[in-house]
């Protein structure tokens, strides 16, 4: 039985004043039935994992650097993120893909060094509005995962996110038959690379305007797993009922 996951990507908002509203969220939920997860700016990692050590709470990061170290300017490496007191990073979204031009064989890299740093990477894959309008969306998802995802994965350490990018932080939310079609084509490749059980265990979630308001309704999905959430997971107020949405679904 997969267990559900309710993930925070912070993004980059937050300063130090911003680590009160992860105190509010454990004390929200202090025996949650399902995983949360708060990916707060590096600059609030250590902090953050301080703060919920002694939490069901956990602590992921943003991104990392393929090498665990060297000559990489203004980079994080796997294993620095691990020693902060992260135990995930979110990979391959759709803003470092855009932003910073990141293609999937580097994703995968990535989540290649986050797995022998014994981080669970938490791969994202999504399509644009133009390729959703040219009914490109499967064939996207397809080439997404089969070079963001390394040999490496495994249930234990390897997440799946779908975020349509026409989604995210738009207000838009696709249809529920859009949402159930994309995961069942994403359990569906990963059965076909994996075998049947080892697909089964890995955690699908969704993302794109995740909001208490419409929570609910995706949960009641089949195979969605949880959400990756952008901006409703910075205050309690707002992630709080998402929660607890996907605790009752």
């Amino acid at each position: 039985m997969r267990r559900k996951l309710a993930a925070g990507n912070w993004k980059m908002n937050g300063t130090n004043a911003s680590l009160t509203e992860l105190q509010a969220l454990i004390a929200a939920h202090p025996t949650p039935q399902v995983d949360i997860l708060i990916c707060p700016p590096a600059t609030l990692i250590v902090q953050a994992a301080g703060l919920s050590a002694d939490s069901p709470l956990m602590i992921g990061a943003q991104d990392c650097h393929a090498a665990a170290s060297g000559a990489h300017t203004g980079d994080i490496s796997a294993p620095m993120l691990a020693d902060a007191g992260a135990v995930a990073v979110i990979l391959g979204h759709s803003e470092r893909r855009q932003d910073h031009a990141e293609s999937s064989t580097l994703v995968a890299a990535k989540a290649t060094a986050a797995h022998a740093a014994h981080l669970t990477a938490i791969i994202c894959v999504g399509e644009s509005l133009a390729e959703r309008e040219a009914a490109q969306t499967l064939d996207v998802i397809a080439e997404h995962l089969r070079h963001s995802l390394p040999d490496s994965a495994t249930a234990a350490n390897t997440v799946i996110a779908y975020e349509p990018i026409w989604a995210i932080g738009t207000g838009l939310t696709p249809s529920p038959a859009q949402i159930s079609e994309v995961h069942r084509f994403l359990r569906a490749e990963l059965t076909a690379r994996f075998g049947a059980e080892p697909a089964q265990g890995i955690r699908l979630l969704y993302g794109g305007s995740v909001k208490p308001a419409n929570a609910p309704e995706i949960f009641a999905l089949a195979d969605v797993d949880g959400a990756l959430v952008g901006g409703a997971s910075l205050t309690t107020a707002e992630f709080s009922p998402i929660i607890t949405a996907l605790e009752q679904a």
